[in-house]
């Protein structure tokens, strides 16, 4: 009969041995593919940034890089998927602004907490929301659309990627500070929501800009304003919402890589250095500005802590307004 110690020793031995091998596993790392989960429809913000990290990290790291789109409720089955996925450096999540700061709100049975599930590996930009509207309103600034939409409350309908996105969020809270009453109209993914926008069914959109640039351009939308504190650098002449009457508003979005908690340490400092390299090369940077990204640098603390306070301020924004999905 085995001794207690014996048993002790032999489940020490055997973890040791596991510890052993997740530590083989994180020096071969990568093997296979790697799937990059985007909780939200393609067309997105954090689609196109994905797409373009996954693009240069494939020749880098020598395995494709699969973009995996899971949309629902918010992000929060993406989001649901990464944290219950092996922590074998093979999924991680491309979350956002909606997946770790509002959806903790919005869906407190989500299945998963941004702090506790999830290990931060790096924050990888941020990117301010657009203001934009069909060019059959008759606004061209803030001030404009306030008057317009005061004199008729109820008749402008602003899209989103779905209820508790960026999109949805921020649009609710300029309607609070600016006393609006515009109706929240939810799609299934920003493509959706621009597409719609474009045509005419929806009146005013506030999304990150990735997706708007091309139709801002075309002119098939107007932007009206950024709501970024500072004015954007792809934008320069367009006034922020701060500078328009309201001081202080922000509700940009941001982006960031996070890996199911667990996940071996070194695999996770190694994406974080690839990532690295990347925002600090010339033509990257450039990428994401021709999309309306800014490369973020942050140490993984830095972002981890940075989660946490989105996470409270947003949280106590959304319950003290009642803003609630559709």
């Amino acid at each position: 009969m085995l001794t207690r110690r014996q048993i002790l020793q032999g489940a020490a031995a055997l973890g040791l041995a596991g510890i052993s091998g997740r530590a083989f596993a994180a020096d071969t790392w990568p093997s296979q593919p790697i799937r990059f989960v985007v909780p939200f429809s393609p067309g997105g913000t954090g689609d196109i940034i994905g797409r373009l990290i996954a693009q240069r990290l494939t020749g880098v790291l020598g395995q494709s890089i699969l973009i995996e789109n899971r949309a629902g409720a918010g992000g929060t089955v993406g989001a649901q998927d990464v944290a219950k996925a092996d922590p074998d450096g093979y999924t991680f999540l491309m979350a956002a602004i909606g997946t770790l700061a509002f959806d903790p709100a919005l869906y407190p049975k989500s299945g998963y907490d941004p702090v506790t599930s999830f290990t931060p590996v790096i924050q990888t930009s941020t990117v301010p929301n657009v203001l934009v509207v069909h060019p059959s309103v008759p606004a061209k600034t803030v001030a404009e659309l306030v008057t317009y939409a005061k004199a008729n409350p109820g008749t402008l309908n602003f899209s989103s990627a779905g209820s508790g996105s960026s999109a949805h969020v921020s649009m609710s809270y300029f309607n609070i500070v600016a006393g609006l009453d515009m109706v929240h109209i939810p799609y299934k993914g920003t493509g959706a929501a621009v597409t719609d926008c474009v045509a005419n069914r929806v009146q005013l959109i506030m999304t990150g800009a990735p997706p708007l640039l091309p139709f801002i351009k075309s002119g098939q939308l107007r932007a009206v304003a950024v709501s970024s504190l500072e004015r954007a650098s792809f934008l320069p002449d367009l006034p922020t919402i701060a500078e328009s009457g309201y001081p202080n508003f922000e509700a940009d979005q941001w982006e960031g890589l996070m890996a199911p908690a667990n996940t071996p340490g070194p695999i996770i400092n190694r994406m974080y250095a690839e990532i690295t390299k990347l925002q600090h090369d010339a033509g990257f940077v450039t990428d994401l500005a021709n999309v309306g990204a800014i490369p973020v640098m942050k140490s993984r603390d830095e972002f981890a802590k940075f989660v946490g306070s989105e996470k409270k301020l947003w949280g106590d924004f959304i319950q003290k307004m009642q803003i609630q999905p559709d």
